[in-house]
């Protein structure tokens, strides 16, 4: 079965498109990251992606926040962060706002990759959109920024739900 065979069989109801966006998104996801891990030497996409944040930072971000914005766990970050220190591209601080919380710093090193070896790639990610007008990055900019809106909604409900089964245990246990 072939992709094109894939996306007329689920075009004929919102709810049939509704699953392929879903499983459009994972599976572009995992083609992307396979891409970049293969092409792209000395860093993975994950910590490039990490990489990005940190540098276009205007202020030090603790774990969590970094876990919080690229949607992993605290743990993830701690491990990348480990790795990326290795390789001289951060150091790792204690945060000045909270003693308790720890911070990546971007080394000299990191301009240097952004300057130096990425901008090859980074005219490579042309190739990624160049299938597009101008008019339709633009509104897919938009449906992916609202994306995140529905990605909030999700964890919210999730959230709740598992707060009503805590209570529910809770008053069983009464």
């Amino acid at each position: 079965m072939d992709i094109n065979n894939l996306i007329t069989r689920f075009s004929d109801t919102t709810e049939n498109q509704r699953k392929a966006i879903f499983s459009t998104l994972f599976i572009a996801g995992n083609k992307l990251q396979t891409l970049f891990d293969n092409h792209i030497p000395e860093v993975s996409l994950k910590q490039f992606m990490l990489l990005s944040i940190v540098r276009q930072s205007k202020e030090q971000l603790t774990f969590t926040q970094l876990g919080d914005l690229l949607g992993c766990s605290r743990q993830n970050i701690k491990k990348l962060a480990d790795v990326l220190m290795k390789k001289g591209f951060v150091t790792i601080q204690q945060s000045s706002h909270d003693a308790r919380a720890l911070c990546i710093c971007p080394t000299e090193k990191v301009n240097d990759y952004f300057q130096n070896d990425f901008s090859e790639y980074q005219g490579e990610l042309k190739y990624l959109f160049e299938v597009y007008t101008d008019e339709e990055i633009e509104m897919l900019f938009i449906l992916l920024s609202r994306l995140y809106t529905g990605i909030e909604n999700l964890e919210k409900r999730i959230e709740n739900a598992k707060k009503e089964i805590r209570a529910d245990e809770d008053n069983r246990n009464l």
